[in-house]
């Protein structure tokens, strides 16, 4: 479309009829208003996980109802004196039970205590073996010799470490929740079960003074991150504020400072409205896109009012000056814009949920600002008051400004461009470099969305000190024939495969049928140690596992599907990374008829899927994110070299960004996996607004520096704001009480800025390269 009919039909339809699209934006804005005070946050452990990875789609979704998924509860009690062996905790112990059983999520059969009949011991004695549970029905709280037994009962059924610490300083209740809960039949509301958790600690720890009660697992996680996310509006209070006096500070005016907040605002109430009509919740994960699209809206209005403040100082009238410059940034804006609705859709790449309900909810938001910022501001602008003193006010800041152009439009000649194009190439050299060490996944203990002095992540490295297992778990489902637990090669082999894990560095223990069937036949012969091995008799065997039940999870009714259960030291990239590989390396080396060796179930399994999945997605989604951007700059500029110019200021701070995450110790995951897409989809925008008007000077006949340095005049000091704006939006999210929203604070505040310093230094000087003549 050529720009003088578009400007005909933008003057024809939305100026011309400037009331009507006020009330139809103020009907919507009502409607959507009402839409978005019924959203509702929705936590889904299943979100979180990449359902269509080998891992999750073969074992563990096939297993998980069997044997436990990995949304475990973990609640260690712990007793001040240091001896758990006292009335008072038992009596919080045995409550601690009742009141977990009594979540209606809970899957009960698998809750785990020492009060619990599935927690059993079995001992030698004359007559063979002998066993119950470890705390008879017939425990009396105030009896020592009862209490004493339980000691004696712990130790036969070998809970220490497991249900008991290995200080005896707590005991342990464990539990696994079911996706959908059994009595609404919805989804289990993962936040309310971390509420009535806490309420859980606080009663007890109310009732019981010397109890203390350490908890977690996937839902208290949600919880604490519900938590703390609602913290984030305070920072988008903070954000908002700093924000409207730079925007005063900018404008010299209050209606052009109001303006723009006013329909960024009205951009999130659409995109809010929209995400109820569509049938989306909210994530406590995704809580930061409301706060990042009104950041995206406000820099794109500076564009605008920056245009129309240019236009009234050299002497139009508000409503010729809003017209002129909706007609002039239609087509920069809308390119900018639609890159970064891209950008963000790329993210429908990674087959994990909750990155893509992210992606839809950003790409929402970045297109209603297009309606927002490139029609509802401009018409709103018409109806501004300009005196005098505005228009001076612009005059005497474009004259201030002029001597920093100069200086800009420097890097525009070619001894200094090839100086920045060497620099620029040094640094992608260098960020190169670190960029190859960035990691997969976590990189540090506990919770890497909590920071880590949170409570979770203290009670998580309570757990790990004191237990020898924990959330930390992986399994490995060993799959053979029918009845293969009285096989002894089958069992052999599994066994063998378990010895192979348990020497592993980042292994603290393991546990599986194998390790319970030669403890057991050990016992057949007065625990002689001579005897802890696999007997070779079917029938043998057979006796050494008869004494556990299948609720254990170490084995099926048919005996086909047994789990080896690796319980690492902690769950950072290097440790699962070994344990992946060495179950890998294992089956390649030791191939076998009789029993296959699956991946993956278990917490950690989870995050082994999690990690190949990100690993797999990252230059999917960059290379797609990268098309998407080249594709829109040659549509909108019909040049190579332009796009070329637009390009790899972007690529430069990608690299760069990555190489950040490799110094900060900021592994690439599920929360920072789409920190790079959004950094390239709204970094793009500068060079565009930018280079549109460049183009035009260069293709009027004008040398590289004189085109930018008059580009600068025009839209240098909005392009600047834009930068300090975008970041500040963000930047505030540094000081949140969660670490992944601290760490996208730190890297998109880094390309924000970074992608404005590109493109205001690197591009001009690539102009002058490709632009010689």
């Amino acid at each position: 479309m050529q720009q003088s009919s578009l400007n005909k039909m933008i003057d024809a339809v939305i100026f011309k009829h400037r009331a009507v699209v006020l009330i139809l934006f103020a009907l919507i804005t009502v409607a959507m208003g009402y839409f978005a005070s019924q959203l509702k946050v929705d936590a889904s452990f299943e979100k979180n996980i990449p359902l269509e990875h080998p891992y999750m789609k073969e074992t563990y979704l096939k297993h998980e109802e069997e044997f436990g998924g990995a949304n475990r509860i973990l609640i260690a009690l712990e007793d001040s004196s240091g001896d758990i062996f006292n009335a008072q905790f038992f009596r919080a112990l045995s409550l601690a039970t009742e009141r977990v059983n009594a979540i209606s999520s809970v899957n009960q059969p698998q809750v785990q205590s020492l009060f619990t009949p599935n927690t059993r011991y079995l001992e030698v004695v004359e007559d063979g073996l002998e066993g119950g549970p470890v705390i008879p029905a017939s425990f009396d709280f105030d009896n020592p010799e009862s209490i004493d037994k339980v000691r004696k009962n712990a130790l036969k059924g070998g809970f220490v470490g497991r249900l008991v610490s290995n200080d005896f300083s707590s005991a342990m209740v464990s539990a696994q929740l079911f996706a959908i809960d059994p009595t609404t039949k919805e989804e289990t509301d993962f936040i309310s079960v971390a509420k009535q958790l806490e309420q859980i600690r606080v009663d007890i720890e109310q009732q019981f003074p010397n109890v203390k009660l350490h908890i977690i697992g996937f839902s208290k996680m949600i919880g604490d991150i519900s938590d703390g996310a609602q913290g984030v509006l305070m920072f988008f209070g903070a954000a908002f504020l700093i924000t409207a006096l730079l925007v005063y500070f900018y404008s010299h005016s209050i209606q052009l400072s109001i303006l723009p907040l006013l329909t960024s605002v009205v951009a999130v109430v659409w995109q809010l409205g929209l995400l109820t009509l569509f049938g989306f919740g909210i994530d406590p994960m995704s809580i930061l896109v409301p706060f990042l699209v009104f950041a995206i809206g406000v820099s794109h209005g500076v564009q605008m009012i920056n245009a129309v403040g240019k236009n009234v100082s050299g002497g139009a009238t508000a409503l010729d000056a809003s017209c002129a410059a909706c007609c002039r940034l239609f087509i920069p804006g809308m390119v900018a814009l639609v890159s970064d609705t891209i950008g963000f859709l790329t993210l429908l790449l990674i087959e994990i949920d909750i990155i893509k309900e992210l992606a839809v909810t950003a790409s929402i938001g970045v297109a209603v600002i297009i309606l927002t910022n490139l029609i509802l501001l401009p018409v709103l602008l018409s109806f501004a008051r300009f005196d005098k003193k505005f228009s001076d006010k612009v005059t005497r800041g474009a004259a201030r400004q002029s001597i920093l152009w100069r200086k800009l439009a420097s890097f525009a000649e070619p001894r200094n461009a090839k100086i920045t194009i060497i620099v620029a190439a040094v640094l992608a050299i260098g960020g190169s470099y670190l960029a190859n060490d960035m990691k997969i996944g976590d990189l540090h203990e506990g919770a890497p969305s909590l920071r880590p002095d949170s409570v979770y992540n203290k009670d998580t490295a309570f757990i790990t000190e004191r237990f020898s297992i924990g959330t930390d778990v992986i399994s490995v489902m060993a799959e053979t024939k029918i009845d293969g637990c009285t096989d002894y090669q089958v069992m052999q082999t599994i066994d063998d495969f378990q010895w192979h894990l348990q020497n592993l560095s980042g292994v603290q223990s393991t546990i599986s049928i194998t390790s319970i069937s030669k403890m057991l036949n050990a016992g057949f012969f007065e625990g002689n140690l001579k005897w802890k091995v696999l007997p070779r008799e079917t029938a043998t065997l057979a006796q050494s596992i008869r004494y556990v039940e299948t609720s254990a999870g170490l084995f099926d009714k048919d005996c086909q599907f047994m789990p080896i259960m690796v319980f690492t030291v902690d769950h950072k990239a290097e440790t699962i990374e070994e344990v992946i590989n060495a179950v890998k390396e294992y089956r390649e080396a030791n191939p076998s008829d009789l029993v296959e060796f699956k991946l993956a179930m278990g917490p950690v399994g989870v995050m082994a899927a999690t990690n190949e999945a990100v690993a797999a997605a990252q230059y999917p989604m960059l290379i797609g994110v990268y098309i998407a951007v080249i594709f829109l700059c040659l549509i909108s500029f019909r040049s190579i070299r332009s796009t070329l110019c637009i390009i790899i200021p972007l690529a430069l701070v990608s690299v760069l960004a990555q190489a950040l995450m490799t110094w900060l110790e900021i592994g690439l995951t599920v929360a920072t996996l789409p920190v790079i897409a959004l950094g390239v989809g709204i970094g793009v925008d500068y060079g565009i607004y930018i280079f549109s008007r460049m183009l035009d000077f260069i293709r009027a006949g004008d040398s590289i520096h004189e085109a930018f340095y008059k580009t600068l005049n025009l839209t240098g000091n909005a392009v600047f704001f834009t930068g300090i704006t975008l970041a500040i939006g963000v930047s505030t999210w540094i000081f949140s009480a969660l670490q992944f929203q601290a760490d996208m604070g730190i890297l998109l505040t880094f390309m924000f800025l970074f992608n404005m310093l590109g493109a205001v230094i690197l591009l001009p000087a690539l102009a002058s390269l490709f632009y010689r003549r």
